[in-house]
Parts: C-alpha cells; sequence; structure tokens
C-alpha cells in the first residue's frame, strides 16, 4: 500500500484487510510524506497487528507510480504473490482468495497478474455504480493503448514481480498499473481481468486518477486525448518499453515498432498503420479517441 495524506479513509481500508477470508498476508506501506495523521493510523493499527504484520517506510516523494514501483522492487519484502492498494478503498471480504485461486491454477515461472472491475462508491460510502465491463481479452495490442485494470484490482505472481524488479523502480512512466499490463502482456505473460468487482473504489476530491464509470468521465478522458496528454503518456510507455526490450517476444517488439511509427504519423496514414499494427482499445468510442488522437 502507497499512503499520502490518507487519513480520512485509512482506517475503513486497513479494517477490510482483517476482513480477508485469506489469513496469510502482511503489508507493507510506503508513506510518501504524509503531513496528516496518516503515520498515527499506521502505527496504531502496528500495535494492534504486530510489525510482523505491518510494517511502514518511507517512499521516495517522487509520486504515487514511483511510489509504488520502488516499494514493489525492495528487497526486503518477500512472498509468493503481491497485491497493490490504494488508501482509500474498501476489499470484499473474498478479495484475495480469488485472485490467489486464479494465480495458483498458473504455473509459477509464468508472469501472471489478476484484475478486475471494482464497484464505485462516493465519499460517504453508497454505491454510485460499476466500472466498465470490459469484455475483449487483455493483450499487448491492447495494453499499448489502454489500460484496463487498476491497480487497486492488481494481485500477482513472483514470476511477475521480477519482471518489475528487473525494469526497475526509477522508470518515469504516467502509471504503475498500466505499465504492469504492458509489461507482463509484453513478455508473453497472462493477465486476467475479473468482471466481479471485489474492490468498493472511493470517489472523493483528492482522487489522483478517478473512475472511467459513466459517460462524462468517459468524454473528459477523451478530451484529455485530443488535448495530447495521452500523447505524453504514451512517450513514457514506449520509452519504458524500449528500456527492458529484451523481454519481449519478436511478434510483440514488432507491434511496439508499429505502434511507434504510428505515432508520427496524421490521418489518414495513422489509421493504416494502427489497422496494421493491430492495435485496439475495448470500445468504439475508446477507438475513435485512438485514431482522432494527436500522436506528436
Amino acid at each position: 500500500m502507497c499512503t499520502y495524506n490518507g487519513e480520512q479513509f485509512l482506517a475503513q481500508q486497513l479494517d477490510s484487510f482483517e476482513r480477508q477470508v485469506y489469513r496469510n498476508w502482511s503489508l507493507h506501506v510506503s508513506d510518501d510524506g504524509s503531513e496528516d495523521g496518516t503515520r498515527a493510523v499506521l502505527q496504531a493499527y502496528s500495535k494492534q497487528w504486530g510489525e510482523r504484520r505491518l510494517r511502514v517506510v518511507d517512499g521516495p516523494q517522487a509520486g504515487f507510480a514511483r511510489n509504488f514501483l520502488s516499494l514493489t522492487c525492495r528487497a526486503d519484502i518477500e512472498a509468493d504473490y503481491f497485491a497493490w492498494s490504494d488508501q482509500d478503498d474498501i476489499w470484499s471480504a473474498e478479495k484475495l482468495r480469488v485472485a490467489i485461486d486464479w494465480l495458483r491454477s498458473i504455473p509459477s515461472e509464468v508472469p501472471a497478474v489478476y484484475c478486475g472491475r471494482t464497484l464505485i462508491i462516493g465519499e460517504t460510502g453508497p454505491p454510485l455504480g460499476l466500472s466498465p465491463h470490459f469484455s475483449l481479452p487483455p493483450r499487448f495490442k491492447n495494453a499499448l493503448v489502454q489500460s484496463i485494470g487498476g491497480g487497486n484490482t492488481m494481485v500477482f505472481n513472483q514470476a511477475a514481480r521480477v519482471l518489475i524488479t528487473e525494469a526497475g523502480a526509477e522508470l518515469k512512466v504516467p502509471s504503475h498499473d498500466w505499465w504492469c499490463y504492458q509489461l507482463i502482456t509484453g513478455a508473453g505473460g497472462i493477465v486476467h481481468y475479473d468482471p466481479q468487482p471485489h474492490v468498493f473504489y472511493r470517489q472523493h476530491g483528492g482522487n489522483v486518477i478517478g473512475s472511467n464509470s459513466d459517460w462524462r468521465a468517459r468524454f473528459r478522458r477523451l478530451a484529455m486525448v485530443f488535448q495530447g496528454r495521452f500523447c505524453e503518456w504514451r512517450a513514457q510507455n514506449i520509452h519504458a518499453l524500449e528500456s527492458i526490450s529484451h523481454r519481449p517476444g519478436a511478434d510483440h517488439y514488432k507491434t511496439l515498432k508499429l505502434f511507434k511509427a504510428a505515432c508520427k504519423r496524421r490521418l489518414p496514414g495513422r489509421v493504416a498503420w494502427i489497422l496494421r499494427a493491430g492495435l485496439h482499445r475495448q470500445t468504439l468510442l475508446g477507438n475513435l479517441g485512438l485514431v482522432l488522437a494527436r500522436h506528436y
């Protein structure tokens, strides 16, 4: 878990960990310089649970993505499975059990990531609806242009963690979860998207990213595409993937090169290169944005 000024909702998330059906877990928290009562809440739970159950370290204070990657890459954390958690959500009691049951069905040497839908809740807890249901299978040609699984839903095995650690903690990427989706699928790993939500994803004024659960939110994100925001993010992702170019298979590396070429072209040539690469988002609106977005 990564925290930053999360005092308001933190205890509810910690309590949901305590209710997990799967009991063999420990919590490592990287706090990015909180100035509220976050540390006090964590200290109280550490006293209650014991230091072996809950450990707190100082984060790099370089944004949420770097905080999650730095914590994931710490050599002093050992486990068979790893789950990322936000500070303000609530987990269902079955969250870890469901994810680990699936991960155990995958050979341990194969990088594997579980992720899924979320149930959106408001600041005080009432349900607001479900996140989009992505029906197309997770794959590298989707991962290059879209993140489908929030980090707050992700659970991954040791083989996936090795890949993340090999890529490094200091990569400049838009988000740790999108990077994980690209890295694992690009290296021939498996990503499983669960349509059944097991995370209550809280929306409030302090959200860094926010949900994509209604048409207003989707059009806001589409506006960001036309403003060139995704162009910057794509450039960061391409650079990160090229820094670990020995990992993707030949077909995936070819797709990456085609994607990079498509990003440099204007309409209508861009459409041809996107089709040639087989790139796609999960929805018609998303594919429209992919074609019309600024790529330069």
